[in-house]
């Protein structure tokens, strides 16, 4: 998968060299451009190696195999400050809340050009299986895993044509809550199977009250619960706090002691609206 990549961008006039990293479930392609594509012409350079990614994606293994490529080439930032903010008997999903508040008022600071966060935890949604249970049950792995992927999706339900005016059909049922992945029917396809059922039983006509029991509620052989990703990918502490860090890059050509100077006002007020507990702190 890598080489294929590397195939299309060495196509670029305009590449000086690369090189790729590539280990299981990831391949790193880091690539230079010839010095003379200063700033003012390296966001076309980009786009059109985007497009020279883009190209090679067919080539790719399936949905499954393969995630989109992602061209990563905003490198130019440069973050001259760093907060490190903590919450004091919050938890830590209050923490993130307080954190989004603050980096959109921070956003509005004269010089500022980008406030980014580091350290944030993924929302996760676990489901934990008893394999005791889907055996029981007569469940196949196969089947618990293919009911999972055809649920949620979103996709185009077609509409109405009514004279000149076209209605979207907008199917409902999506999940709005983590309790409500329980509820998904998981189909009992191993059944037959392990009962050895003749073909011809197997072809009669089924009654409802047959048809629902080929079928069970998640619920009935998993635990669903929300959390965050474990082992998380990243953390920052902060005096041995658990925090979530801040960080701010001047705008391009700016004064940075006058953006120090807005920040530290900014910086003044939005702790005056922080409830006690919630601390800001200056890393560097």
């Amino acid at each position: 998968m890598t080489d294929r990549i590397e195939s299309a961008i060495q196509e670029l006039p305009e590449l000086r060299f690369l090189t790729s990293y590539s280990h299981a479930g990831l391949s790193i392609v880091k690539v230079e451009i010839k010095q003379e594509y200063w700033a003012d012409r390296l966001p076309q350079v980009w786009d059109k190696m985007r497009n020279k990614v883009r190209d090679v994606r067919g080539q790719l293994p399936p949905p499954g195999g393969a995630l989109t490529p992602d061209v990563i080439d905003d490198f130019s930032f440069v973050y001259g400050f760093v907060l490190a903010v903590t919450g004091d008997g919050f938890s830590y999903a209050a923490l993130e809340e307080y954190v989004k508040a603050i980096k959109k008022e921070l956003s509005l600071v004269a010089g500022v050009a980008r406030v980014e966060t580091w350290g944030v935890q993924p929302k996760v949604i676990y489901l934990d299986v008893s394999e005791e249970k889907l055996l029981e049950l007569g469940v196949a792995t196969e089947d618990f895993v293919a009911t999972l992927a055809l649920q949620n999706q979103v996709v185009d339900a077609g509409g109405l044509e009514l004279g000149d005016r076209r209605l979207r059909i907008s199917p409902t049922g999506e999940f709005e809550r983590p309790e409500d992945i329980g509820e998904l029917r998981v189909r009992t396809s191993l059944l037959d199977k392990l009962l050895d059922v003749p073909r011809d039983i197997q072809d009669a006509p089924i009654r409802p009250a047959q048809r629902d029991a080929d079928y069970i509620a998640l619920k009935d052989v998993a635990t669903v619960r929300q959390g965050y990703l474990e082992p998380p990918i990243n953390i920052m502490r902060h005096d041995g706090q658990p925090a979530i860090g801040i960080a701010i890059a001047n705008v391009t050509g700016g004064n940075i002691v006058d953006t120090g100077k807005n920040l530290d006002a900014a910086l003044e007020e939005i702790a005056k609206e922080l409830p006690i507990g919630i601390e800001l702190h200056r890393v560097s």
